[in-house]
This record gives structure tokens, C-alpha cells and sequence, in this order.
């Protein structure tokens, strides 16, 4: 399960920023929403919010980068643009098989190579005391190398490449590296990343075509959305043909059949490829990152949605998102504090702050009507659209040109 992220010098981000799935165990109010293990204590759920064009989109490209790094996939990290800087610094913390690890990197994207990377197991007893065990640390800035495993200090020294030291070390000849591996690939494989404006319905598509454990699942969660469906099924007819197997997909109102990506509404679209991601990542344990989560969904079945994720029968899939609907803005009766994020950018820069960071004597407590304080503007990431000077000046041209 996902726990930290740390960024620096990442797409929008230039400053260190910091987003967090961490419990405040000291909030008592909807325990469901926590997902308890070893004395580590993990948000299920967290929505982000922000202005278009404000870094929303390039947090979740920061998780992502991390995925296709660890999976040694294509490195998509870019430097912020107004940084003098060469230097992308990610780091994560993570719950895998019970226990907590972190993953720190520094990349050169000049030189296209990883000149620092440290991986560390991070033990928590019954007090709630954590301690840092450095399983490797391979740090070219500053010549420091370490390894639980001392065998392997003088190699890592001799290493420079555009890949992971894990992806370059003899993993067969080093115990603690081949493990580590199987830690990081493991967390790697569990984060599904997935974008509304572009969900591709070919995952729901293969998932409902091939059967399996997980079809009828599907289909029941698309009937169940309350899209007026009666019946969704693939049609196996003429199988040799792929290239348009889109349009086998069948949707049956009110016992007629028609082909879904024909006569379904966008949103209806939108519903039936993202519930595939949703039972896999409740079934599987995954973390499911979805940006502009709200796009083109009702506000009720966009917490419906949510609703699943932090309910007491999901044990340990986690749902991250941004989104604009101010209605999932609600610490009475679905998130704790600590679940509402925000992306705010100014001339300054451009911050990450949760809900949990305003205190009651701002004003802000559990109780409080957040989303008449958003949109007061006291808890910033809102945007502040002038548009009604644009009008002014298109109706002075014509009154000028007239």
C-alpha cells in the first residue's frame, strides 16, 4: 500500500512537496477508512483537489514515473522547466507484505543516470517508535556507499547507469539485492494509474470477452451503477475479427441489444471502462490512481465509488484521485480530514497540503461546512476567473468597429 511521496524538481514542482496516505490515529471519526497492520495505520482513500493547470495532473505523473521506473519501463521524468537544476528527486514509502520500506532516487537528466538511490526497511514497534534499517545506499554526489550485505559495497561503487542499481547487481549472487527487487517490482505491479479524459475500454472489454473470476463482477457493478441497463455481454460472433472488437461490446435496454460504443452516453462509456480497474483493485489489493476521477460521472456515483474503497469490507486497495466535485468535499459523513488533499500554485511556486493541516482554531474542524470554506476561498487552490473583461472588450470592438 501506498504511505508517502516525496518530490523535487518533477514536472510543476520545483521546491520539495510531500503527499501523504498517513492515519492520524488521533482522529477517532471513521475508522473504516483505515487500513490497520503491524501497528502502521493507512488511508484507504484521498481525493485531491486544485485549479485546471495547477499540478494535480503531474502529481499522478510523478506515481506513475515511479511504476515505469521500477518495472524498468520508459523513463518519462522531466525536470521543472524553471529550475537550474538537472536533478528529479522522488522518494516513496510503501506497506508491502506488512511491512514498511522507503525508495529514494536522484536523477540526473542530463547524464541520464540514477546518481543516488537508497532502499530502507523501517521497523515500527508497539509504541509507535520507528527505526531505519539501510538495506543500500549508493550516493555519487557525496562517495557514500552502503549495504546491509558488506559484500557488495565495492561493486556498488563501480556502477554508473541509466537504469536501477537492482536492474544492473547479479541479483543471484546478492540475497538482500535480489530481495529488494522482488519488494520494489511487487509494489511496482500493485499501482494501476489511469486517466478519465483517456480510459481506454479495452481492459473492461478483455476482462468481460475472457470470463473468469472477476466478469460477472464486473457486469454486476455496471448494471448496479444505475445506468438504466439491464445486460452488458461481449459478442463472440465472428472471433477472428479483433481489430473492432469494441463493437461487440453489447448493451440490452429494456431487452433490446445494441452496441454499447454506439448508443451509450459518454458517461455510461466512462462507468463501464473504469469498473474493470475497480473490482481488479479490490480484488487484487491494488492502488488505483485516477486523475479527474469526476469526469463526465455523476456526483452520486462518484461517491458511491468512493464509498466502496472506504468501506470496512475493502481491506487493502487504496483509491487516489483529483477531482473537481466539491460535493465528495465532505468530512461528515465520508473522509477524514487527513483523505482531503489540495494542489495550489502561485507566482511562489506551487504547494501540497491536506485538509488536515488547517487547525479548529482556523476555523476548520470535522464539523465545519468545508465546501461553503473552499469556496470562500479559505482553504486556497480555487481558481479566480476574470472572464467577464473578455466580454467587455469583445462588445467594445463591436461597439468600436460599428
Amino acid at each position: 500500500m501506498f504511505i508517502d511521496l516525496k518530490i523535487k524538481n518533477c514536472y510543476i514542482f520545483e521546491k520539495e512537496v510531500s503527499f501523504s496516505m498517513k492515519a492520524d490515529m488521533r482522529n477517532k471519526k471513521f475508522g473504516f477508512n483505515v487500513y490497520k497492520e503491524n501497528n502502521f495505520n493507512i488511508l484507504k482513500t484521498a481525493g485531491i483537489y486544485g485549479t485546471n493547470n495547477s499540478g494535480k495532473t503531474c502529481l499522478v505523473k510523478c506515481i506513475l514515473a515511479i511504476k515505469k521506473i521500477l518495472l524498468n519501463e520508459e523513463n518519462i521524468l522531466e525536470k521543472n522547466f524553471f529550475s537550474n537544476s538537472n536533478i528529479c528527486e522522488l522518494g516513496v514509502i510503501f506497506l508491502h507484505e506488512g511491512k514498511k520500506y522507503s525508495f529514494d532516487f536522484k536523477y540526473d537528466t542530463v547524464v541520464r543516470k540514477y546518481i543516488y538511490e537508497k532502499f530502507s526497511e523501517i521497523v515500527k514497534d508497539s509504541y509507535g517508535n520507528e527505526k531505519e534499517i539501510c538495506w543500500l545506499k549508493k550516493d555519487r554526489i557525496n562517495n557514500i556507499y552502503e549495504s546491509i550485505d558488506k559484500k557488495i559495497e565495492d561493486e556498488i561503487k563501480n556502477i554508473s547507469a541509466p537504469i536501477l542499481i537492482f536492474n544492473v547487481i547479479d541479483n543471484e549472487r546478492f540475497e538482500y539485492v535480489k530481495r529488494m527487487k522482488e519488494i520494489l517490482i511487487g509494489f511496482a505491479n500493485k499501482i494501476c494509474v489511469i486517466d478519465m479524459t483517456l480510459i481506454p475500454i479495452t481492459h473492461t472489454i478483455e476482462l468481460i470477452k475472457n470470463g473468469g473470476n472477476n466478469q460477472q463482477k464486473v457486469i454486476e457493478f455496471i448494471k448496479n451503477a444505475d445506468l438504466y441497463l439491464d445486460k452488458i455481454e461481449y459478442d463472440n460472433i465472428g472471433e477472428g475479427d479483433t481489430s473492432r472488437s469494441f463493437e461487440k461490446l453489447l448493451s440490452t435496454y429494456n431487452g433490446i441489444k445494441v452496441s454499447s460504443v454506439k448508443y451509450d452516453s459518454l458517461g455510461t462509456k466512462k462507468v463501464t471502462a473504469l469498473a474493470s480497474y475497480i473490482i481488479e483493485a479490490i480484488e487484487e489489493g491494488k492502488i488505483l490512481v485516477v486523475d479527474e476521477l469526476d469526469s463526465s460521472l455523476h456526483f452520486v456515483l462518484t461517491r458511491a465509488i468512493v464509498s466502496m474503497f472506504n468501506n470496512e469490507l475493502n481491506k487493502n486497495a487504496q483509491l487516489i484521485f483529483t477531482v473537481h466535485d466539491i460535493n465528495l468535499m465532505d468530512c461528515k459523513k465520508l473522509f477524514r480530514k487527513e483523505q482531503i488533499w489540495f494542489v495550489h500554485k502561485d507566482n511562489t511556486g506551487v504547494y501540497v497540503y491536506s485538509l488536515a493541516d488547517f487547525k479548529a482554531k482556523e476555523g476548520i474542524r470535522d464539523t465545519s461546512d468545508i465546501i461553503e470554506k473552499y469556496k470562500r476561498g479559505m482553504l486556497g487552490a480555487l481558481p479566480e476567473p476574470n472572464l467577464i473583461e473578455v466580454l467587455l472588450d469583445i462588445k467594445e470592438d463591436d461597439n468600436n468597429g460599428s
